[in-house]
């Protein structure tokens, strides 16, 4: 049995600073597990590796959950996984990537700079934040962050965005799971690390809420900020060293 401990060590780094965040642990999860297994693998175990995360934060900040966000950010997110999952067979994933690293390293230094910048808290915006964040979970194994970004920009209370945000990460993650099996993504010489990855979810998801219970309304706004500024920055090294 061939398994790298190192990898699930990050891969609990990730489970933590993604509760931590609200928006999950893909976004860090994704570019790590790219060192170690081709693309496609990547979008199965994560689609797997998620399941078992947001059921530990929907136990754990099941009081937080909003409905109405739930339709208007969840639905768009059901239906555009969908979308994502299926072009992922077609389209080049690396400028998708190219072009999702500067929309949010963009659109959270506009926020970390207008600190007072507000948006409202609408079904347009909701539609927009959730057809966007489906879209590239789908696509790219990633696409929590755009949809902390948008719940981030609404001001909630940080136990209603991490409810809800894993309330719907849990429903896409269970359509696209299917999406990957029927792509051939989900490969049987990788679930080895399938019940360990669902064991990190747990275990991470719990050290996170620990830790966020100790952060203040504002401060954890601007450390989702600042970690999707980081994905967003990551995303556009990663495209670079791919093209040299």
């Amino acid at each position: 049995m061939n398994i790298s401990v190192f990898f699930l060590f990050l891969a609990l780094i990730s489970e933590i600073v993604g509760t931590i965040g609200g928006f999950g642990s893909s976004v860090f999860f994704v570019p790590i597990a790219n060192f170690y297994f081709d693309f496609h693998s990547v979008l199965g175990l994560v689609a797997l590796f998620h399941l078992s995360s947001n059921l530990s934060k929907i136990a754990l900040f099941k009081k937080g959950l909003d409905k109405s966000l739930l339709i208007y950010i969840g639905v768009p997110s059901l239906i555009f996984v969908v979308l994502g999952g299926v072009l992922s067979n077609y389209l080049n994933q690396y400028y998708v990537s190219l072009f999702l690293g500067f929309f949010l390293a963009g659109l959270s230094l506009l926020f970390l700079i207008k600190k007072n910048l507000v948006i409202k808290a609408g079904k347009k915006q909701s539609i927009i934040g959730g057809s966007l964040s489906g879209f590239f979970s789908g696509f790219l194994g990633t696409g929590g962050a755009i949809r902390g970004l948008t719940m981030a920009a609404f001001n909630l209370k940080k136990e209603v965005f991490i409810a809800t945000s894993a309330f719907i990460d849990f429903v896409v993650d269970g359509v696209r799971a299917v999406i990957y099996y029927q792509n051939g993504y989900i490969h049987k010489h990788d679930m080895i690390y399938v019940p360990f990855l669902l064991i990190i979810g747990l275990v991470g998801t719990y050290i996170g809420k620990k830790i966020l219970n100790r952060i203040s309304q504002e401060r954890f706004k601007r450390i989702t900020l600042y970690l999707i500024l980081l994905i967003g920055l990551v995303s556009i090294v990663s495209f670079i060293r791919t093209i040299k």
